[in-house]
């Protein structure tokens, strides 16, 4: 795992193909198939046992120590066929909002506080994308600027910003696993021949929130 550590370093995101197998995924799918496009999802869920069970070792290998910290899940067909501009993930979502330096700003997202947390925070995270589905070139997968995972980007320059960076396709096959670092910018477009495009969404981390936060899971 090595030369793959090397590689998510380098680029900011690394494919692991075939990670979970068939029967998980079609359970995750009966457990979640009517989560709206985007919902969270609390990593307790036992339906969740089996896959964080499939992706310790890969997780260990890459952030030793780290845990799943919040679970959202994407659903993209016909009817939700929605584009992202570029963009960094910025926010993480916390139990409860405490006024401590450099968190902020706050919002609440589904009943959930998020805040933005310092970016170093952010560099030490990684977010990982479990495809139910394949995707194809022509399913909307994510575009990927290979890089620019070290730099706290503002919104408004991120589209710029991203064509300075080779950029990667991140196509997948179903129970395929990539893995990103949490600030690397990356957009989606809308699929141009949209079938179901099913992706469970794990953030992990191996740092203590300070000042008395706590992950939200």
């Amino acid at each position: 795992m090595a030369a793959d550590r090397d590689r998510l370093e380098r680029d900011g995101c690394l494919l692991v193909s075939a990670a979970v197998a068939g029967p998980a995924l079609t359970r995750l799918a009966d457990r979640f198939g009517a989560v709206k496009a985007g919902a969270r999802v609390s990593t307790r869920d036992p339906a969740l046992d089996e896959v964080l069970a499939a992706l310790a070792s890969i997780m260990e290998s890459v952030l030793p120590g780290a845990r799943s910290v919040r679970a959202l899940w994407f659903d993209k067909t016909r009817q939700a066929n929605w584009l992202v501009p570029w963009h960094q993930d910025r926010t993480i979502a916390v139990r409860e909002r405490r006024d401590v330096p450099d968190y902020g700003p706050w919002s609440v997202k589904q009943g959930t506080c998020h805040a933005e947390p310092p970016f170093a925070l952010l560099a030490a995270m990684l977010t990982v994308r479990l495809h139910i589905d394949a995707c194809p070139a022509d399913n909307a997968p994510l575009e990927v600027a290979l890089g620019s995972h070290r730099t706290r980007v503002a919104a408004d320059q991120a589209a710029s910003f991203a064509q300075q960076f080779q950029r990667e396709f991140c196509l997948a096959a179903a129970g395929d696993l990539w893995l990103y670092r949490t600030p690397v910018l990356h957009r989606s477009a809308r699929a141009a021949l949209p079938t179901r495009r099913r992706v469970l969404q794990l953030d992990y981390c191996a740092e203590a929130l300070p000042g008395g936060l706590q992950w939200a899971d």
